[in-house]
């Protein structure tokens, strides 16, 4: 059988272990698929970029991200969400550093991936939740986490929003120290697919969704998958467990009313020059 390759692309964390346990179970190949995973550790901005040139057909993108590309005019769609959970976006310092709340963080350096990430766009969340000018936000690109632990230890920055669980292990080795946290106001994780692979493979994108959200619903119910998870990203099994109870994982498209508060909060912030119609950014399959 010759089997339909497919480029797909996310970040290395415990939210697309899904998406490994079925490449490795051979579900995809079952049904004539070689679904290829590329782990993306700058993020979104960085997958947005390879979506915009047509080096991979999907990704599991951060929705805020992902509407942010589209809007400016990536030719890419949302296919469906796939985490209906907000992320927990931790905000950590250096752990010697002297800043001790978040307001001692106001008008101070933010670490970044790259500018239209998760980590660039959750800044101005997180300054607006806070009444501070978000004209005065300041950035340090650094690529990745390991980047971003040379900036704070070398004071070229100053704090750093990640995912709280996957900087955990950071935090317990007194290499960052989280302040708190600042939540996603809307699912955090969207499928998304260039427009050309959606118009050329609708028979093939169905079944990777179809295999994807048969892996996804009972995902939580797989025996000791806390401990395969705690393993596998080197993560203590009570730190797993709480991600776990904090996490949904959707198999329905991301609605009307949730991608219009996300327009609605970027074109707020100005990081959007206007809000676009619903069937320019979603997929909606028949």
């Amino acid at each position: 059988m010759i089997l339909k390759k497919v480029q797909i692309i996310g970040v290395p964390e415990h939210f697309n272990f899904p998406w490994q346990l079925a490449i490795e179970e051979g579900a995809f190949k079952s049904r004539g698929i070689n679904l290829e995973w590329t782990d993306i550790p700058e993020g979104t901005g960085k997958m947005a970029q390879l979506l915009k040139d047509k080096e991979t057909d999907l990704a599991i993108i951060l929705t805020e991200g992902i509407v942010k590309s589209i809007s400016e005019g990536n030719s890419v769609k949302i296919i469906q969400e796939f985490i209906a959970s907000p992320l927990l976006w931790g905000i950590h310092v250096a752990h010697g550093s002297e800043f001790k709340s978040l307001e001692d963080l106001k008008g101070k350096t933010a670490a970044i991936s790259r500018y239209g990430s998760g980590s660039h766009l959750m800044a101005y969340v997180n300054a607006q939740n806070n009444d501070w000018n978000t004209e005065e936000l300041k950035f340090k690109v650094v690529d990745n986490i390991d980047g971003a632990v040379d900036a704070l230890s070398e004071g070229t920055a100053d704090y750093f929003m990640w995912e709280r669980f996957m900087t955990k292990p950071l935090v317990d080795q007194k290499v960052f120290r989280r302040i708190t946290d600042c939540p996603t106001p809307w699912p955090c994780f969207v499928v998304a697919a260039t427009d050309k692979f959606i118009a050329e493979n609708p028979g093939t994108l169905a079944h990777i969704l179809d295999i994807i959200n048969v892996y996804t619903e009972d995902f939580k119910n797989i025996p000791s998958i806390d401990k395969t998870i705690s393993n596998t990203y080197n993560q203590q099994l009570i730190d797993i467990q709480h991600w776990l109870s904090l996490t949904k994982w959707s198999q329905k498209n991301l609605s009307v009313s949730t991608l219009k508060a996300v327009q609605n909060t970027l074109l707020e912030l100005k990081l959007i020059d206007k809000v676009i119609a619903p069937d320019k950014i979603l997929h909606i399959q028949e």
